[in-house]
């Protein structure tokens, strides 16, 4: 009885410190991403640097001033001029780029989203410049501290001046750098090559799904009779970002007992609802929901690492401003839409993995997740609604359409992609093109759904036999009686 006691509670540690472990990856994660962590490191580092070299003087049995008196032969005052002189230039420069930045910021909220604000401020070479031009200052203000004129004892760390000298010429570079970094980073190329490229390795990672080995059928003789069920509410109001789901499976395992999480990664959660589902229900103790709520991590707003729609959902977003009347910029819409067509197209020949998850045949596990229809639609229902009568976003959606429908041979997505260009010519046919657009569309969409259905490219280009191409593809734009070219 005593051993039986002492299992539940080793098992009851490791599934805590697993779930520690997946809190601090998700906190790591925050601090990486934030604009004061970067920084502030580099200022204890630029502190220490001072320190180091003040004290290096002190241990130099060469007299640098006699040997090199241009360069270490400045006296106390001079030495103080100097400082001071860069310590205030460093702290002028760092309030400029602080301005830069908010307006920076500013800027990509209202042009693009407000979504997009996390890749600024996650931005590696806009930290490292801020942290720069603080540590410069912190760095002159230590070293002026130290230097002692001779009423006070002589004393003028000539290497720790040199270095701010140094320092004050790199923080020169850093400030042109920085004014040439955030001219490229606000344009939409920019934050469009970085959100694909977070939403590329999200698609990497999570598809196929390593949590288990899915079950063949979720309703199948793996499943076990479920029985009672009893309730994990949540214990904290945001969107749930991640779930750490080799523990979840080995919590699930080690008691054996069912569980079903409710929402999936993106959801917004509501506390003291519904978490997890856990049958039979006696397996369920207090042990076990701090268990099982350790596995997932809840923050205020969503992230892409585990995410793969949001960043979907970002470049979406950034076309839906794109094509709004304020804005009304259809080549942005459509470099949103190559990006979508790309990332899907990495995506359409990739196993994504059932809801259910097993060891031995035996279900522990249901996480729900995105497929590629959800994401199909999530990526080209919005923009198809909202194009208006831009038929050039229409047109590059039905070639996006076909790029998809090129890097896989699955036939439910290729039934999927063709549904996806119905919607595109029912969207279309709603939005009044002239006539010789509309007929250059209909073949577009012809040749293009011919490739989805797996016969080929239409010999003839866009001049073919229109009517011939009509009666094998299906219906498109209707020819209405309106005559505008």
């Amino acid at each position: 009885m005593q051993r039986v006691k002492f299992k539940q509670q080793a098992h009851t540690v490791a599934m805590g410190q697993a779930g520690t472990g997946h809190r601090s990856r998700s906190w790591w994660r925050a601090l990486q991403g934030s604009l004061w962590f970067l920084p502030c490191l580099m200022l204890c580092a630029s502190v220490a640097a001072a320190v180091g070299l003040v004290e290096l003087q002190s241990t130099v049995e060469i007299d640098l001033s006699n040997r090199w008196p241009r360069l270490f032969g400045s006296g106390a005052d001079g030495a103080r001029g100097l400082l001071s002189a860069i310590a205030t230039s460093m702290v002028t420069v760092a309030g400029v780029v602080f301005s830069i930045t908010v307006v920076a910021l500013s800027l990509a909220a209202s042009q693009y989203s407000p979504r997009v604000l996390r890749n600024f401020m996650s931005d590696r070479p806009t930290q490292a410049v801020l942290g720069a031009f603080v540590s410069i200052f912190a760095y002159c203000l230590v070293v002026l501290r130290t230097v002692r004129g001779p009423d006070e004892g002589a004393f003028v760390p000539s290497l720790a001046v040199l270095g701010g000298i140094a320092m004050a010429f790199v923080g020169v570079i850093l400030l042109i750098y920085f004014v040439h970094h955030v001219a490229s980073t606000i344009q939409v190329s920019s934050i469009l090559e970085r959100i694909a490229g977070e939403t590329k390795s999200a698609i990497e990672r999570l598809f196929p799904d390593k949590l288990g080995q899915p079950a063949d059928e979720p309703g199948g003789e793996a499943m076990r009779e479920a029985g009672a069920t009893a309730n994990v509410l949540a214990r904290t109001t945001g969107y749930l970002v991640s779930v750490d789901g080799d523990a979840l499976l080995a919590c699930a395992e080690r008691r054996c007992m069912l569980v079903e999480l409710l929402p999936q990664i993106g959801d917004f959660v509501v506390v003291d609802l519904p978490l997890f589902r856990v049958a039979p229900a006696g397996a369920l103790d207090e042990a076990a929901r701090q268990a099982l709520c350790a596995c997932v991590a809840i923050d205020r707003q969503r992230t892409v690492e585990q995410d793969a729609p949001f960043g979907l959902q970002q470049i979406v977003d950034i076309a839906m401003k794109a094509l709004s009347p304020g804005v009304n910029d259809p080549t942005t819409a459509i470099a949103c839409i190559d990006h979508l067509s790309a990332l899907l197209a990495g995506m359409a020949d990739r196993r994504v993995p059932g809801p259910c998850r097993s060891t031995k045949g035996v279900v522990y596990v249901v996480a729900r997740g995105p497929d590629f229809h959800c994401m199909l639609s999530l990526a080209f229902d919005a923009i198809s609604e909202h194009a208006a009568d831009h038929v050039e976003v229409y047109e590059r959606l039905v070639v996006g359409i076909g790029r998809i429908a090129d890097a896989t041979d699955g036939p439910q997505r290729r039934a999927a992609l063709a549904r996806q260009l119905d919607i595109v010519l029912a969207c279309a046919g709603k939005a009044g093109l002239p006539r010789h657009r509309r007929d250059r569309f209909n073949d577009l969409c012809a040749r293009e759904r011919r490739r989805i259905e797996g016969y080929g490219p239409v010999a003839g280009g866009p001049g073919g036999n229109h009517r011939q191409l009509e009666d094998r593809a299906g219906a498109l734009i209707p020819m209405g009686t309106r005559t505008t070219s």
